[in-house]
């Protein structure tokens, strides 16, 4: 088993309800122990301002899949759940789920990158992520805790009661 942690991401429709649908998928794929679900977030958007804020947080899971299997799973549940991929880089979405990590694996190719690209920078994936498993070593060989450390936690709140 290899353990993976994915980002969870949406701002359209009822984000709350997405994530803990999605959750509920993640729970359910074959091959795979769901581990746990980091407590979840808001977050102003990254991209274009005229959107909602994001509700963000991050999956643990133990798979026996590849990366690309799973990225194929991951992107059947934002199918199932209603995401329409559109050209728009960080626009509005129904659901988002990005492969943050996948054991110490470091993949490049035309549909996917592990360690995801953007995760160091973005407060909403490295504060869930240092929730779970605040002494994680990252594929790099850098920790999580220094990252968390240095990142702009401005646009970033804690949602009560979202477990």
């Amino acid at each position: 088993m290899t353990q993976v942690f994915i980002a969870l991401g949406a701002n359209l429709g009822a984000p709350l309800t997405q994530i803990h649908q999605a959750v509920v998928a993640l729970q359910q794929l074959h091959r795979t122990r769901f581990i746990a679900c980091s407590p979840l977030y808001g977050s102003r958007p990254m991209g274009p301002s005229d959107q909602p804020d994001y509700v963000n947080g991050v999956a643990w899971l133990d798979t026996e899949l590849t990366p690309h299997q799973l990225l194929d799973a991951t992107q059947q549940i934002e199918l199932d759940l209603g995401r329409v991929r559109k050209a728009e880089r960080w626009g509005p979405r129904t659901l988002d789920l990005d492969l943050l990590l996948f054991g110490q694996e470091q993949v490049q190719d035309e549909r996917l990158t592990i360690p995801h690209y953007g995760m160091k920078d973005r407060a909403f994936v490295l504060v869930p992520l240092f929730d779970l498993v605040p002494d994680l070593q990252l594929p790099c060989g850098s920790a999580l805790r220094d990252w968390v450390a240095t990142c702009d936690r401005s646009g970033l709140f804690p949602l009560a009661d979202s477990q």
